[in-house]
């Protein structure tokens, strides 16, 4: 699993997310599936690295206050980049929830479940979604293409799970690939400098343990995300086609392309 992990500084939790075995027969195609958080602070180093993929598509899943916030670094012109001008916060609403409450580590488990909940009926996460899908049917078979957020974990963790699906993956693996966040994040070593930053940044004093949510991923949250999806469309595969518009046609062409 460590070999997914891609060696850059600048840039958290950059990981191919191909190579698994395919209910479809074979396994999912390496180099053509990425995903990360920002990129913002890419260095030069990590810029030459990235160029070395062949990604041709970016799909940037934050809001506009995000991308506004923290500009990223790359890539340059070559890559198609889709964003949305949808659901833009005054604030991230994680930072809200720490300033109007007094939060404790289950209220934070459960606001971060409560995302999962919200996150897949959104409007601007319905047309990103839908354009990822559109888009990455349309490449050619050498061509690359990455999903991003800030973190790389939640919105992209259920983008990724979602492809996943539709390439044959089997759960265990979804969850497995889902989990890896907690490794190429680094949320063990990087727990106490979280700590002192936002309580420095909302004037609290919480502990690690009401940061880790925000941090890392837990399992029950995407399975709660693919549990509304189930619930509100009847399954995850009308999901797909009803509400973002992925027919099977494209659904087939993705899998002609990216397993092998």
């Amino acid at each position: 699993m460590q070999d997914r992990v891609k060696p850059l500084s600048g840039v958290r939790n950059f990981r191919d997310f191909g190579g698994y075995d395919s209910s479809h027969g074979g396994k999912v195609k390496t180099g053509l599936l990425f995903r990360s958080g920002h990129y913002g602070e890419a260095t030069d180093a990590d810029k030459q690295h990235l160029d070395s993929y062949g990604i041709v598509f970016q799909v940037d899943l934050r809001r506009p206050d995000e991308r506004e916030r923290v500009v990223n670094k790359w890539p340059g012109e070559a890559v198609r980049v889709l964003t949305h001008d949808g659901g833009r916060e005054h604030e991230a609403p994680h930072h809200q929830f720490l300033q109007q409450v007094e939060a404790n580590a289950e209220r934070a488990d459960e606001w971060m479940n409560d995302y999962y909940k919200k996150a897949p009926f959104k409007s601007h996460h319905k047309q990103l979604f839908a354009g990822w899908f559109e888009t990455l049917a349309s490449l050619s078979d050498n061509e690359a293409a990455l999903v991003n957020c800030a973190a790389g974990k939640d919105r992209t963790g259920i983008l990724c799970a979602l492809t996943h699906h539709i390439l044959g993956v089997s759960e265990d693996d979804i969850m497995t690939d889902y989990e890896l966040t907690n490794t190429a994040a680094q949320v063990d070593e990087r727990i106490d400098e979280a700590r002192i930053y936002f309580n420095n940044a909302i004037g609290k004093n919480y502990d690690n343990d009401v940061y880790k949510p925000f941090l890392g991923v837990r399992e029950r949250y995407l399975r709660t995300a693919l549990s509304v999806m189930e619930a509100e469309a009847g399954s995850i595969d009308r999901y797909l086609v009803d509400v973002l518009g992925v027919t099977e046609a494209v659904q087939d062409g993705l899998r002609a392309r990216l397993i092998a």
